[in-house]
């Protein structure tokens, strides 16, 4: 199994319990972990936004929330996608299965891409970028909320218990899935070491490339512009 079916698998098999854990085990501060970022990167309600790995919608959601109506999710899971549909408000055609890589939207659609908590999930994030690149208007961003390890060493260790022991055990126990909150350490530590956001942004053509720390250092969010 490939990781593109690997992800889809795993995200359509705990759907059905994806927003209860994300909160109980971020003690809903993944809440406010988008708020943030959307403040951030100075969204606005004029804004023409594709959010991709949209999951089941709460970036939309939040996105809306400041006044933006025309929100576009993207996601490989078809199940997220039709919680996404039950949550939200959006017209049925603004939710569309798709992966990052090939996008289906003409150039220059939109002036701002939102992924939280997907682009590890990626299966080839130098191509996904590229194809962000190419529907964003000039002058458009690209906001990135994703985990990464704490430089502190103190909060580090912590964060690695949690991560590895604590958080598999629950995910486990309440989506009923071996595999899926395992996978979630597991993409995040390869992500931390192997992927330098920074370096592949400007290497699709981004620029203005600005990094915020959240929470410790457990969760970055990385804008870029076109």
């Amino acid at each position: 199994m490939d990781k593109k079916q690997k992800v889809q698998r795993i995200f359509d098999a705990i759907s059905y319990r994806y927003d209860f854990l994300n909160h109980f085990l971020s003690a809903g501060i993944d809440l406010y972990w988008r708020k943030k970022a959307l403040k951030l990167t100075k969204i606005d309600p004029s804004s023409i936004l594709l959010d991709v790995a949209c999951g089941t919608g709460d970036f939309a959601i939040a996105a809306n929330k400041y006044g933006i109506n025309k929100i576009f999710g993207i996601d490989l899971s078809i199940n997220m996608l039709r919680i996404f549909q039950k949550k939200s408000k959006l017209a049925d055609g603004y939710i569309v299965q798709s992966i990052a890589e090939s996008l289906p939207f003409k150039s220059e659609s939109f002036t701002n891409i939102t992924v939280a908590f997907g682009v590890r999930n990626f299966y080839n994030i130098t191509e996904s970028f590229k194809s962000f690149s190419r529907v964003l208007k000039s002058g458009g961003k690209i906001t990135i909320l994703e985990f990464r390890l704490p430089k502190s060493i103190l909060v580090k260790k912590i964060y690695l218990f949690y991560f590895n022991k604590i958080l598999p055990l629950i995910g486990k126990v309440f989506s009923k899935d071996n595999e899926a909150y395992t996978y979630l350490p597991q993409s995040v530590n390869e992500f931390d070491e192997k992927i330098n956001l920074v370096e592949l942004l400007f290497k699709t053509g981004f620029k203005d490339i600005e990094i915020h720390s959240l929470t410790l250092g457990i969760v970055q969010v990385v804008i870029g512009k076109k």
